[in-house]
Formats: structure tokens, sequence, C-alpha cells
């Protein structure tokens, strides 16, 4: 069955990502919807909770990696139907969180016009008092560490995409490859080459194999340690 097709690192079973994927998306939406409130409450005063966004940005990163997973294993489905259905299945899934992405960046975009709006308020009143220095520097500081925290997100999402690009270019030049050396064996019994030629080509293909989950395996790796590093 399609659903029962296990990921290389045993990671679970392609029903088993896409439930926790959608699972990731409902506590990504809740802290959406929480952020929403807490900027429209009159006691919150619209500040933002660097805890929760940081939250709901991990959560669609992992969405994302997860929709990386899924779409490996989706191609590896022999019956065309069950195929069709999973592609549709992690596109719905990847939409909805590059939805979620886009609702934290317009979240990030009006939280720092609000900080720019208050220092430009900090500034009126510095000028009258002469008093307000430290203010502005809390301002500044606060509006650089929103820049960068929405500089790494855009630059995660990049690196995930590209990682998804690599991943489905690499699975169609596989299948290519596995077609041209079916026919190559074809033509090599027919010719009635030896075994040992024959073992010597399955050795090979072993070793692309164990090559291409190499690659996976650094890919991860390289986005987990980016990923780690922009936390």
């Amino acid at each position: 069955m399609a659903t029962v097709i296990d990921g290389p690192g045993g990671g679970g079973t392609l029903s088993e990502l896409y439930q926790s994927a959608k699972r990731v998306l409902l506590r990504a939406r809740d802290g959406i919807e929480r952020l929403e409130r807490l900027e429209s409450s009159t006691a919150g005063g619209g500040l933002d909770s660097p805890e929760l966004s940081n939250s709901i940005k991990r959560d669609i990163s992992q969405i994302q990696s997860l929709c990386i997973e899924m779409d490996r294993l989706w191609r590896s489905i022999a019956a065309k139907s069950q195929r069709d259905l999973w592609k549709r299945k992690v596109e719905q899934v990847a939409e909805e969180a590059e939805s979620l992405r886009e609702g934290l960046d317009r979240y990030f975009s009006r939280n720092q016009k609000r900080m720019m709006e208050a220092k430009e308020r900090a500034e009126l009143l510095g000028r009258a008092n002469g008093e307000n220095d430290h203010v502005l520097r809390i301002f500044d500081d606060e509006a650089q560490a929103m820049q960068s925290a929405r500089n790494s997100s855009r630059m995660l999402e990049e690196s995930l995409q590209t990682g998804v690009a690599i991943l489905s270019k690499y699975s169609e030049q596989r299948e290519r490859l596995k077609k041209v050396q079916r026919k190559a064996l074809d033509v090599l019994n027919t010719v009635g080459l030896s075994n040992s030629v024959l073992k010597l080509i399955e050795r090979r293909h072993r070793v692309d194999v164990w090559i291409k989950y190499a690659g996976m395996i650094v890919t991860v790796i390289i986005l987990f340690a980016f990923w780690r590093w922009t936390r």
C-alpha cells in the first residue's frame, strides 16, 4: 500500500508523516490566532510575544521539512491513482504552511511598524524633554531583533525550498537511471555476458543508492544546523 512506505531513516510511513504535519498545522494556526488576539486586545496593547512567534516559526519549519520527506515518498508509490491522491494531499499541506508563513510575516511587518511609530513618538518626546535616550536605544534594539527574525525566517524558507527542488530532481533522475539500467540488463542478458559483470553492475547500483542516502542525510544535517543557528 502507498501509505506504508517508510522513509530512509525510519522516520515513519507516509500516512504517519501526513498526520504529524496536520497536527503541527493545527498548532501553528492556533498560535497565529493567539498572536492576532494579542495584537488586537486593549490589554495587550499590540505588543509582541517573541516566545509565541518563535514557536510558530519553528512549527512552520517543521511542516516544511515533513513536506520534503512526504514529497520524496509519494513519488515512490507504484499505483498512479494513489500517487496522484498523495500528491494533492502533500501539496495542500505545503500550501497551508505557506499561508501560515505569510500570515506570520505580515504580523512581523505590523509589529515592526508599531515599533517604528513608537520610536518616532519617543523621538518627538525626547526633543521636548531631553530625557528619552535610553528608551530610544531599547526601541532600536527591539526593531533590529524583529528584522533579524524576519531575515532568518526568509533564509530558512529559501533553504527548505531549495532542498525540495534538489530532492525532486534527484528522484526524477533516479527513475530515469533505473529505466536505463533495466534496459541495459536486458541487452546484457541477451548477448550472454557473464554473471560476474551483472554482479558488478548490481554493486554499482547499491553504491549509487548509498550515495543518494548520504546526500539526503547531509542535506538534512545542513538544514538542521542552519535552523539551530538561526534560533
